[in-house]
């Protein structure tokens, strides 16, 4: 039931909000079709998640892992069951807990991989100013060390954090995009040589729609 319930609530309801009342312009997405993948997104409002969720193929959304901060999503049990449940969350911890190893986040997204799961991350790790990236943190790094036969893409969204800012509960119709990157599996398992792959990504993803706007 819970595969169907996401199925259409990504795949119909919140792909056609978003398109509609938002104005959200999905770009060409790569092959994901029997792969498994770490989406790499942008973080400028919680509109984000909603929509990379809602561009993944709808009989695949299911095995798709958003992660989410159990400081905010896991404040109450009502709100841990809704984000579990409904945008099919992973919740985690900000910092590593090598002392328990089951509350590590990095444990805890190896573990969804290894159960084969596909994870959405953030891996500016909260949100920002609007199309403007934040130094990235070095989880993503470490997860892709681990399980260096992963694919992963870089996926960029403007727009979002007008139409729904941090610390506003108004939404706003605003021309909005997502734009992917290439899938691809990392090219060593040094996490500093990672990271600066990833950053570069952003860096041309975010050229790119600069040019486009001139």
């Amino acid at each position: 039931m819970h595969k169907y319930i996401l199925k259409v609530l990504y795949g119909f309801w919140v792909r056609w909000f978003l398109k509609i009342i938002i104005g959200v312009q999905y770009g060409k997405r790569p092959d994901l079709e029997g792969e498994q993948f770490i989406i790499l997104g942008n973080h400028n409002s919680h509109l984000d998640t909603m929509t990379l969720m809602s561009a993944i193929p709808s009989d695949m959304v299911h095995l798709v892992r958003p992660i989410a901060a159990e400081d905010h999503f896991g404040k109450t049990k009502l709100k841990s069951w809704f984000t579990r449940y409904f945008i099919n969350s992973i919740l985690i911890q900000r910092k590593r807990d090598k002392e328990n190893p089951e509350n590590d986040p990095i444990n805890k997204m190896v573990k969804a991989l290894d159960e084969g799961y596909s994870l959405i991350l953030f891996p500016e790790g909260t949100r920002g100013e609007p199309e403007k990236l934040q130094k990235l943190k070095p989880g993503v790094g470490m997860v892709l060390s681990q399980r260096p036969n992963i694919k992963y893409v870089t996926a960029y969204m403007t727009g979002l954090g007008k139409a729904l800012p941090k610390n506003e509960k108004l939404l706003l119709p605003y021309n909005s995009t997502l734009a992917f990157g290439e899938l691809k599996k990392v090219q060593s398992t040094d996490v500093g040589e990672i990271m600066e792959e990833i950053e570069r990504e952003f860096g041309e993803m975010m050229g790119s729609g600069e040019e486009e706007e001139e």
